[in-house]
């Protein structure tokens, strides 16, 4: 009790004191924060509600400057270099802009964080990074609340996804995850590498469809170090089948069925077993 009352006096002496009464906001705040293979990406925005409110055309005019969302601009935040619908952008904190027309949108990626909203006469497009065009989806699907999220998720590229009312915009971000990898690969190798280390670079190389003749030397290093383990193999077999050899990955999944079998992997022995109907008719 003593804490619900200590919190009232603390929310009235604030009101007081400000001036303000404070109160949930119309269009609440959110952070999106996602991984795309080593690199973080963070977008901070407020999320407008359509309320009955025709959106597009409407309640954002075509033609005019956009926030991307409500109250203070819409900041989009990288940890390392990306391209972001082609276009390259040092790692930092930018604005996201917007001006939307029915058929084509111009994304705007800006450096002026100072601005509140828009900007309104205080933006200076001498300030954009780049702008890129896009072109609107309609979707059946409606979207009450302006959602930014992050889809098509790989190593090496995502999609930022704006949703709201019937339309979807989808800008392309990629980065450089794999030159990454090489160097983290090489590093971990060329000290004292496990049985680990080696599974885990052959199954990047599968993973990623590269340097499949030097993923299978490290898989075979793996299994000469760790033993007969039933992900080793599978990634092995894996590994054959890209390369051609569906006899001897049929024989690597045989192995890594049973020995998935006897540790109780059942998901793995139904992956194996799949894998080894598909590729026996292809020798």
């Amino acid at each position: 009790m003593l804490k619900v009352v200590g919190f009232w006096v603390c929310f009235t002496v604030f009101w007081a004191v400000s001036g303000q009464m404070p109160h949930p906001k119309a269009s609440p705040p959110a952070t999106v924060v996602q991984t795309v293979g080593f690199t973080q990406i963070k977008v901070v925005y407020s999320r407008p509600s359509a309320n009955g409110r025709p959106i597009f055309g409407g309640l954002v005019p075509y033609g005019r400057i956009w926030r991307v969302g409500a109250n203070e601009s819409t900041k989009f935040t990288i940890d390392q270099d990306v391209k972001l619908a082609g276009h390259d952008l040092k790692k930092g904190t930018y604005v996201l802009y917007a001006f939307p027309e029915e058929k084509e949108w111009e994304i705007v990626v800006h450096a002026n964080l100072t601005h509140w909203g828009d900007g309104r006469d205080n933006y200076n497009s001498d300030e954009d990074v780049f702008r890129c065009t896009v072109t609107p989806q309609v979707v059946s699907d409606y979207q009450e609340t302006f959602e930014i999220s992050f889809d098509n998720l790989t190593h090496d590229s995502a999609f930022m996804v704006w949703r709201w009312a019937h339309t979807k915009i989808e800008i392309p971000i990629e980065v450089a995850t794999l030159k990454q990898m090489l160097t983290v690969i090489e590093s971990n190798l060329s000290g004292k590498p496990t049985a680990q280390s080696y599974y885990e670079a052959a199954r990047y190389f599968q993973e990623q469809q590269v340097q499949l003749e030097r993923a299978l030397v490290y898989v075979n290093r793996a299994l000469e170090m760790g033993g007969d383990t039933y992900y080793y193999h599978r990634v092995k077999s894996l590994i054959l089948a890209d390369l051609g050899d569906f006899r001897e990955a049929v024989s690597s999944a045989k192995t890594s069925l049973q020995l998935a079998d006897i540790q109780g992997k059942d998901e793995f022995v139904r992956m194996n077993l799949a894998n080894i109907e598909k590729w026996k008719t292809k020798w």
